[in-house]
């Protein structure tokens, strides 16, 4: 599978109402802790509206939008960074996915357990990042003690190495996440070598109930510690987002257009996610199928043929490309082609956002 992203937070917060809203799904929601225990895992269609203009230009009798995985983790507790409420078991969960959606309780619910008492978002979100940051400064003290040993080598890689350890020890030591705040691609590397938790870059997602006021303290909270972490949040109604889910596609439309909304919270989830992943989206159309490729930025036209299929990117030869932008402005491929917009590229171009591919490969 490709890139993921894992939902996390304490237990009864709403983890699997949004996880069954992302992606469709009918993961368990019970009214106690660790309902979840392996994590439900779904594929999270990314809304984007220049398909189906390619498919209707096109008249592609099938549409494909692009992907994302979601793992819907369970919930951990104080403790979790020493095994406790099957902490290891989830907190390997977590360190398989690319990004991290932190959804915090804002609602008030008789009806549904919260954990540690009434709901406190500050409070809710020290304990898991406080458990996370424990559990990388114990594999980052293990690696520390390994390369002090091995510094009696004199091997100048090592000093190197515990140079960048030393710095994301105290930087864990004072309690600070770590996305965000590594910022040299060499040590960023290093992060990601040693799989740390608090190296992902994480969404701060508050799930509030059906009438949630917008200047509500609880929900201010969430976005003020968004802010200090210099990163995003979204406010969102998950249970009611996964009821609408459910919804035939006409219908969600008119919800949310009665509610004088444009897209719904997970559209707005989704947009920031790709974001935050640094994802960018190319197509390939044509009469059979019209379909959407999320890629990384910077991937090259070899990479992402490779993408479509590796035979693709083994036998790569050249990309023939043109923007969307531009079909739309010239009205049809021909009017593109007419006017010079349509380009030959090589093995090493850029895919940009927008672009519509063909791939031509030896087989």
């Amino acid at each position: 599978m490709g890139l993921s992203c894992g939902i996390i937070g304490l237990p009864n917060v709403g983890k699997t109402s949004v996880f069954n809203a992302l992606v469709g799904g009918q993961g368990l929601v019970a009214n106690y802790p660790f309902s979840t225990v392996e994590s439900n895992v779904g594929v999270s269609v990314i809304p984007d509206p220049r398909l189906s203009v390619l498919a209707e230009k096109f008249r592609s009798k099938k549409v494909t939008p692009g992907t994302l995985e979601v793992r819907d983790i369970a919930g951990l507790v104080q403790g979790a960074s020493r095994g406790e409420g099957l902490g290891n078991q989830f907190l390997g969960q977590i360190r398989e996915v690319d990004a991290l959606l932190h959804l915090v309780r804002c609602f008030d619910d008789p009806e549904v357990v919260h954990v540690p008492g009434e709901v406190d978002p500050v409070r809710d979100v020290a304990i898991i990042e406080n458990e996370l940051i424990l559990a990388d400064l114990a594999i980052i003290e293990r690696r520390r003690e390994r390369l002090e040993k091995r510094l009696r080598t004199g091997d100048a890689a090592v000093k190197k190495e515990l140079d960048v350890v030393s710095r994301v020890e105290s930087l864990l030591a004072e309690g600070c996440w770590l996305s965000g705040r590594v910022t040299d691609p060499e040590e960023q590397k290093r992060l990601k070598d040693y799989q740390l938790l608090t190296a992902k870059p994480v969404v701060f997602v508050a799930n509030v109930s059906e009438d949630a006021e917008p200047d509500d303290p609880v929900v201010q909270a969430v976005l003020n510690l968004a802010r200090e972490r210099q990163t995003s949040a979204i406010v969102l109604a998950g249970k009611v987002e996964a009821e609408v889910a459910s919804l035939p596609a006409s219908e969600r439309e008119e919800f949310f257009q009665a509610l004088g909304m444009n897209e719904s919270g997970l559209q707005r989830l989704m947009a920031v996610v790709n974001d935050m992943l640094g994802l960018i989206t190319f197509f390939t159309a044509g009469e059979e199928e019209a379909r959407a490729w999320t890629i990384r930025k910077h991937t090259t036209a070899r990479e992402a043929a490779g993408k479509i299929h590796s035979d693709m990117q083994r036998g790569f030869i050249r990309a023939e490309v043109f923007a969307f932008e531009d079909l739309v402005a010239c009205g049809t491929l021909a009017a593109v082609k007419e006017k010079g917009l349509f380009r030959l590229e090589g093995r090493d171009y850029v895919i940009q956002d927008g672009d519509v591919v063909y791939f031509r490969f030896n087989v």
